[in-house]
């Protein structure tokens, strides 16, 4: 790869929400894993949609036919994010509702006593579904963690693979910590048993580029809040298994048609043209930065090998950043970073606590000082709250970045937190 330059400008000029102001300090919007920020053509996109062609589905007239031809263009656009056909592309209201309606479906296929597998290092949205299914009698069993580097276990997750095993649901990054697990090798070995995988790919789609063919899961699912788009999900779900479930429809519209059968209702297709706008603004940043990655994108083509070209340049700019955060950060006495050893596969998020101070301290602070991060538990209670036992203190303290963040935001962050230990050291000294 030549000397790769990020264009910043080009991206951060699309987002009016940057010169935001907080106590004379411009807004340094580190909050990304909670759901990115919006650049003004995925809302003009939304606007357009709702002011000039706003219409239910599959009318005699132009507003309609116009919206279906925009619903499914849609589709096309995130059959070239994922790598698939249209026809596998489930639009929903989010990934938490998605997986519901998809544990809801599979468990018509399951009888009592079938297991169902998830991890530790899930978020609720992928855990939460699958334990429902307790209550038709599916056993549910979670794969541990490492505590101590925030890594799957994969051993106990081979270990609890049976015959009975019939759906693995494995998150691909935590939202916790950054962990990215190598979900190929979990999902092989599910099939080995002859179970269906589901991936969450929520906060890992918007730091790495995403091919469901190569990692050859069943279902996959993403949220367009998180990289760049409104609040809608995004299910993958594979033609051959999908045709096999039934439909999840109201009677009067029993479609069995893929993918259409894994839809409830009237579709949000101003929040579908959004969200494929979202990612056009991706394959643009992959127009303006492919030169940096051709090998890479070898063998990829059109739109696909733009968007890839995107998420590459994201991570490649994003990474950098993120490792002097918590290289700086390491060097502050009593504080923690969670997540795998520098090596490891990880996304941009950086996750620490600090001795005797309550998460949401630090983050009030910093948020006076125009720093937006977040704290808690992030839904990802088990790995947060039950295995690195953190709920008394807060949970951890979460700084994640997109690409609209800059150096100079990185260096304010790394210095109010030491000026915030500062404080807290003079406290302490006062009240001793």
């Amino acid at each position: 790869m030549k000397d790769f330059k990020f264009n910043i400008d080009y991206v951060r000029e699309q987002f009016p929400c940057l010169c935001k102001t907080v106590n004379g300090n411009a807004a340094a919007f580190l909050d990304g894993p909670g759901g990115t920020q919006v650049p003004v053509r995925v809302v003009n996109k939304i606007n357009d949609y709702l002011y000039y062609r706003n219409a239910n589905a599959h009318g005699a007239y132009k507003t309609s036919q116009e919206s279906d031809k925009i619903y499914w263009e849609a589709r096309e656009v995130f059959a070239d994010f994922l790598n698939c056909s249209p026809e596998e592309v489930v639009f929903g209201e989010n990934t938490s509702t998605n997986n519901f309606k998809l544990a809801l479906g599979l468990v018509r296929t399951m009888k009592a006593g079938d297991e169902v597998l998830v991890t530790d290092l899930d978020h609720e949205g992928n855990r939460s579904p699958w334990r429902t299914l307790q209550d038709f009698g599916i056993v549910v069993k979670s794969a541990k963690v490492h505590p101590e580097t925030c890594t799957l276990d994969f051993e106990d997750f081979k270990s609890k693979l049976s015959n009975k095993t019939k759906v693995v649901a494995v998150n691909w990054a935590s939202n916790a910590c950054g962990t990215i697990t190598d979900v190929k090798k979990c999902i092989d070995e599910a099939h080995k048993y002859g179970a269906l995988t589901v991936v969450d790919a929520v906060h890992y789609a918007p730091h790495k580029w995403i091919d469901v063919k190569e990692i050859n899961t069943d279902f996959l699912l993403c949220s367009a809040y998180k990289f760049f788009g409104p609040h809608i999900g995004i299910l993958y779900v594979k033609k051959e298994i999908g045709e096999k479930v039934k439909s999840i429809r109201v009677m009067a519209n029993d479609n069995t048609d893929m993918p259409f059968k894994f839809e409830t209702g009237t579709p949000a297709m101003e929040l579908a043209a959004g969200a494929a706008e979202a990612v056009e603004f991706i394959a643009d940043i992959g127009r303006k930065h492919e030169e940096f990655f051709t090998e890479g994108l070898r063998g990829l083509s059109g739109r696909r090998r733009y968007i890839v070209a995107g998420m590459m340049a994201i991570d490649a700019y994003e990474e950098p950043m993120a490792k002097r955060l918590r290289t700086e950060l390491s060097k502050i006495e009593g504080l923690k970073i969670y997540g795998p050893p520098e090596g490891h596969p990880r996304t941009s998020t950086v996750s620490f606590t600090l001795d005797g101070v309550n998460a949401n301290e630090i983050a009030k602070f910093l948020g006076e000082k125009g720093i937006f991060v977040w704290d808690g538990d992030f839904y990802a209670i088990e790995i947060v709250n039950n295995v690195l036992k953190l709920e008394e203190q807060g949970g951890l303290l979460r700084i994640g970045l997109a690409p609209y963040n800059t150096e100079e935001e990185i260096t304010r962050t790394i210095e109010a937190v030491k000026d915030f230990c500062k404080i807290q050291e003079k406290l302490s000294l006062a009240t001793n």
